[in-house]
């Protein structure tokens, strides 16, 4: 994965695909109106992109790289990868069979099927949903989309970092990411690699990446607790493991609680109503990791989620 291969995605989407990808918006705010030491603070508002997350990104990408059969595609998702695969499929056209473990979120599964996807529901978690999608695969022949392990899909993640670059008129200090499987850390890392700095974080219980860190390569680790349905992957991508090993220094845990907490400050400070997940990054700033970046970016990566929940 290269800087190249995100820049081509970045090309094709401002090209053709203007109508369904959109350049989502980057919004400064002083640190202070996030009570954070930062002189500022940039939130990319990738919760607005189509599908509600920046998973649209890599999974249309994916499709436009490859022929795709008669059978149409197929995922395993905690939620939001199935249903960018799913609003790409509608965009161009062809089926979509989704398979998602009983912890993704009702409000997930129904958007699913407005979106005219066959959704499965199997598996506790995402890892075994995973394998009942690949034995369907195996069945079927579509195109199998990864929620995060395949290199069209990091390059379309990437194409977040070359929008923050331009938005900006140049890199921030720091961009703190939130990370299950990795892939939206790979496409951002890869774009910005040692330009700045790139932070990983994580839920303590999902440290996927984490434990990686700690065994020296992709370990299998238990994942639960309030980010479960998108940060949820067991096991760290292959590809975000190549690329994080070069270009991210920095990996962090934060608590449900303090993602809870920072989750309810964008929505009632800021209207901002985004999944646990989205809020991760700003947990971090709060508990004062980057507190030394002068200008810091949280990648507000999704917004789907039932509203109800943030009562």
């Amino acid at each position: 994965m290269n800087r190249g291969a995100i820049a081509q995605a970045a090309d094709r989407f401002s090209r053709d695909y203007a109508h369904f990808i959109r350049r989502t918006p980057l919004l400064k705010l002083p640190g202070k109106a996030l009570g954070v030491a930062n002189d500022e603070v940039w939130l990319k508002l990738e919760h607005l992109q189509a599908g509600g997350s920046f998973k649209a990104r890599g999974m249309l990408n994916r499709l436009l790289a490859n022929p795709i059969p008669a059978s149409g595609v197929i995922v395993a998702s905690g939620g939001n990868a199935g249903i960018a695969t799913a609003a790409a499929a509608r965009e161009l056209g062809v089926p979509c069979e989704v398979f998602v473990p009983t912890v993704c979120s009702p409000a997930k599964q129904q958007k699913l099927r407005e979106l005219g996807a066959k959704v499965v529901v199997t598996g506790a978690v995402y890892g075994e949903a995973l394998e009942a999608c690949i034995a369907r695969q195996g069945e079927t022949g579509a195109l199998m989309t990864h929620a995060y392990d395949q290199p069209e899909v990091v390059a379309g993640a990437g194409t977040i970092g070359r929008e923050i670059e331009e938005q900006g008129s140049g890199l921030p200090d720091a961009v703190l990411v939130s990370v299950g499987g990795g892939g939206l850390i790979a496409g951002i890392a890869a774009w910005c690699e040692d330009r700045t700095r790139v932070i990983a974080l994580e839920p303590q219980l999902a440290p996927t990446l984490h434990r990686a860190r700690e065994a020296g390569g992709p370990v299998d680790v238990a994942v639960s607790g309030v980010a479960a349905d998108s940060l949820g992957a067991k096991r760290v991508g292959a590809i975000a493991w190549d690329i994080t090993q070069r270009w991210v220094r920095e990996s962090h845990l934060l608590a449900d609680e303090a993602i809870r907490e920072a989750q309810l400050v964008l929505w009632k400070e800021f209207k901002l109503a985004v999944e646990p997940a989205a809020a991760v990054p700003l947990a971090a700033l709060r508990a004062g990791i980057a507190a030394d970046a002068r200008r810091a970016c949280l990648v507000v990566c999704g917004a789907n989620l039932d509203p109800a929940t943030l009562a």
